[in-house]
């Protein structure tokens, strides 16, 4: 009979020693309630807003982490292609309201929306996928993934990366690139009902594209199998709530650099789709050292379409809520950049089989983005 109290307090200091980092985030999250005008007093002394804004994006970005964690554990759990659904879903729910915040923080930044959907596309089908790819060829010759299930990834990212951040370039109105009301509409329900049919195919009838039947689905020793799916779902749910208000203490920072110290206006785009993609690259990364290179297709594409798919109808929806113009079109190196990494993609996953020079490839045309920003 004392075997029962004593378990649940075992239990419960492992639940601490594990969760500490709830704590952090929620009494972060209290400081910047309780003093946060004495707290952004000061952002013109050099060191005290790198302090500010590298204990937010630290808290954040450590949330954004503990998230995939859970995520995890649930996809362990759930198998393919449900777990990889829940981590895209929830990274992207912090996207949007990471970029909402920043877009409805200070002077309106028409192409904030935009700036971060190119950056989270160059991020991830060129850092996240060179950098598996290189990592997960180097002790073998070659990795396989499904076909079928990559094809069905790009046969939507290519169409509504084009409407989304190509032809808007084309379309340009009296007000410059801002798409019309009606524009915005077909573009959001195009977006909308193509992920929707994409769920519909990958959690329904065409499932098995996207697991990979060669190899055991367990990716990684480190996640029990065993265990309840509510605790990871409820810590989940908790990691992501003090992330709402803590992205909108990082946007002051991020205006201020922008508006203050007149940094480049993608600055605030790299910063949001760092924090986005940071956790899914390490979940990537991990699966493909593990030779589980489905579960790392899966995250990279499934994240780029989850980020187009949702991300520009929500944004397009705060734009008319609340009159921030939106500019969608890339311009000059950036529009080319875009469709040589789709045509470089499609290239890589064209035969069902990954090897050391695609990923070598992949991560030259991301150190050519990173050099483009500061040329701008």
């Amino acid at each position: 009979m004392t075997d029962g109290p004593a378990l649940r307090a075992v239990s419960a200091t492992s639940l601490v020693r594990e969760e500490w980092f709830l704590g952090v985030s929620i009494a972060t999250s209290l400081v910047f309630l309780a003093f946060q005008e004495q707290l952004f007093a000061q952002l013109s002394d050099p060191l005290w807003f790198t302090f500010i804004f590298g204990w937010l994006f630290a808290v954040v970005l450590g949330s954004a982490l503990s998230v995939v964690r859970h995520a995890d554990h649930l996809a362990e759990r759930l198998k393919e292609p449900y777990g990889t659904l829940i981590l895209t879903l929830a990274i992207t729910s912090i996207e949007v309201m990471a970029i909402s915040a920043v877009m409805l923080h200070g002077e309106n930044n028409p192409t904030l929306a935009r700036d971060t959907l190119f950056a989270v596309v160059m991020i991830i089908l060129n850092g996240m996928v060179g950098l598996s790819l290189l990592l997960g060829a180097w002790r073998r010759p070659e990795q396989q993934h499904n076909l079928q299930g990559a094809n069905a990834y790009l046969g939507v990212i290519v169409p509504l990366a084009t409407l989304s951040l190509v032809m808007p370039t084309f379309l340009a109105g009296p007000d410059g690139q801002h798409p019309s009301a009606a524009r915005q509409l077909v573009l959001g329900v195009i977006s909308v009902g193509l992920y929707a049919t994409f769920l519909f195919l990958q959690a329904g009838r065409h499932r098995d594209y996207f697991a990979d039947d060669s190899r055991h689905e367990s990716y990684g020793e480190h996640v029990p199998r065993h265990g309840r799916l509510w605790p990871h779902t409820i810590l989940l749910f908790a990691y992501m709530g003090p992330v709402v208000f803590l992205v909108e203490q990082l946007a002051r920072p991020i205006d201020y650099i922008i508006e203050t110290l007149h940094a480049p206006t993608a600055f605030g785009g790299v910063v949001m789709a760092i924090l986005v993609a940071t956790p899914e690259a390490i979940s990537a990364v991990r699966a493909s050292i593990a030779n589980n290179l489905q579960r790392s297709v899966n995250i990279f594409l499934g994240s780029v379409l989850s980020t187009i798919g949702l991300t520009v109808p929500a944004m397009l929806a705060v734009s008319q809520l609340y009159g921030h113009a939106v500019t969608l079109g890339l311009e000059h190196g950036d529009l080319v950049m875009l469709l040589l990494t789709l045509a470089v993609s499609i290239i890589t996953f064209a035969s069902g089989r990954t090897h050391l020079m695609q990923g070598a490839v992949h991560l030259v045309l991301f150190l050519a983005y990173v050099l483009l920003i500061f040329q701008q």
